[in-house]
């Protein structure tokens, strides 16, 4: 992640990490009791009734996804990258990143002296063999039995925060048949398994504004969408998380690879903004993100310690007021897209 530090403050329970062997297959190994920080640009937060409440404060946040990392990525190289000394604060993971991959590497890779927070996602599961990578999995008994994967897959006994990924806006699946649920049925799991101490905090992804009003109750620390400076649909969502304290997470941060969506290195304006500048335009792109929003936490996910290097890097670029006029007026496109 990229800003500055953001505490959830998840009670006197803390995680739990194992720390393993440098073998593939991850074994027990010695546990340790971690209350990791979760991190945005401009303030230190504190987890109120459920939610992040920002308060003063400053230090840098450091952070990556472990969505690239994939199952072709060499286990080695993939430890150091998870180790570097640029790295993170903040790890975002999934089970179904790499079929178990992702999950088993982090695992590995953490130490027990690491501060690190891990966030994780339910919603979808691993669908080796499958015509895509992953298959929905939002029904309750699913969502709980995501979280039992993940633990496990982890080695730890409480997951710090965990997104539910709703599937109902931007660029991906969408439910059909029995995985169509009722937003309450599945927050009625996630607030039971917090409730037992499994996970620690509560967050949304590709959810829509009407979505994430009818979850606030539950209480919610993150939300990530779909989101860049070519698709800025969730704006007015993104406004309501800024009020009510809660860190927007975007993905896509450029747009996106896939066919269809917009992509901001694509853009005149970034190009002539990163010229000026003396940068590249992937910078530029998540440079304005954090100076749009004080709320906005960046987790750019790479396979490559140079480009991991080049992401930390992006906290210190600075945007004047006319850098900021000519990427604002870029034109904002849709990102609802099917992939898949």
């Amino acid at each position: 992640m990229i800003g500055a530090q953001l505490n959830v403050r998840r009670g006197p329970r803390c995680s739990t990490t194992t720390s393993t062997s440098s073998a593939a297959t991850p074994s027990p190994g010695r546990r340790r009791r971690a209350c990791g920080s979760y991190a945005t640009r401009t303030a230190t937060t504190r987890r109120r009734r459920g939610r992040v409440a920002a308060g003063p404060g400053a230090g840098r946040r450091r952070g990556t996804g472990s969505g690239k990392l994939g199952v072709r990525t060499h286990h080695n190289r993939t430890t150091i990258l998870l180790t570097s000394p640029v790295s993170r604060t903040t790890m975002d993971t999934a089970e179904f990143y790499g079929f178990g991959f992702a999950n088993a590497v982090i695992r590995e890779a953490l130490r027990p002296e690491d501060d690190v927070l891990v966030v994780t996602k339910v919603g979808a599961d691993p669908n080796p063999g499958g015509r895509l990578p992953l298959r929905l999995a939002q029904r309750p008994e699913q969502l709980r039995a995501s979280v039992e994967d993940s633990l496990r897959s982890l080695g730890v006994d409480r997951l710090a925060v965990v997104n539910l990924r709703r599937l109902d806006t931007g660029p991906g699946l969408r439910p059909q048949g029995n995985q169509v649920v009722d937003p309450d049925d599945q927050l009625a799991v996630m607030t039971a398994l917090r409730d037992e101490g499994k996970i620690g905090a509560i967050g949304l992804s590709s959810v829509t504004l009407d979505g994430l009003r009818r979850a606030l109750p539950a209480g919610v620390v993150c939300v990530r969408n779909a989101y860049s400076l070519v698709s800025r649909e969730d704006e007015d969502m993104l406004q309501l998380c800024a009020a009510e304290g809660i860190a927007w997470v975007p993905f896509f941060l450029l747009g996106g690879a896939f066919p269809g969506l917009p992509k901001a290195t694509a853009e005149p304006a970034v190009h002539a903004v990163a010229e000026s500048l003396g940068a590249t335009p992937s910078p530029v792109g998540l440079a304005w993100l954090l100076h749009h929003a004080p709320n906005v936490l960046l987790i750019p996910g790479t396979a490559n310690a140079t480009h991991l290097e080049a992401n930390i890097a992006v906290s210190e670029i600075a945007l004047d007021a006319a850098a900021l006029a000519t990427l604002d007026g870029v034109e904002s496109r849709s990102n609802d897209v099917s992939i898949g």
